[in-house]
Order: C-alpha cells, then sequence, then structure tokens
C-alpha cells in the first residue's frame, strides 16, 4: 500500500518508480518531475545532485533521519 518517492517497499525493483498517475518511469528525473505540486518549482536536472556533497554540513543530520527508514516501523 505504499507508493511516492519513497517507493512502493514490495522488493520488486522495477515498480519503484511508480508515478501518482499509475505509470512506472525509468529514470529518476522523470519521476521526480511526476510529484512536482506547482509549475513555479524548477525541474529536475538530468543528474542527480549529490546532496551530502552540495551540503556537507547537514550530512549528520540526513543520515540521522534517514535511519528512520532501517527501523522497526519499515521492516
Amino acid at each position: 500500500q505504499v507508493r511516492g518517492l519513497c517507493g512502493t517497499y514490495n522488493w520488486n525493483q522495477q515498480d519503484e518508480f511508480t508515478t501518482p498517475a499509475g505509470d512506472v518511469e525509468t529514470g529518476v528525473t522523470a519521476f521526480t518531475d511526476k510529484y512536482r505540486l506547482s509549475g513555479d518549482c524548477p525541474t529536475g536536472s538530468p543528474s542527480p545532485l549529490d546532496a551530502c556533497d552540495a551540503f556537507a554540513g547537514r550530512r549528520e543530520l540526513a543520515e540521522a533521519a534517514c535511519a528512520i527508514l532501517y527501523g522497526p516501523a519499515f521492516q
């Protein structure tokens, strides 16, 4: 029953990029663009931003926040 930017969490990597319309994208940029809520938001770039390089000072906070995905709620 899970879907969205975090994937479907059904152990099938072929449907991880399922869009709100139900189709499956093959690339990250096309997939994330389907979740844009406003035309004012910039479209994705051809290559994803390496957040750890761009925001090095926030790495520790990001790792702590993402650790939730490895916790009991998602097992």
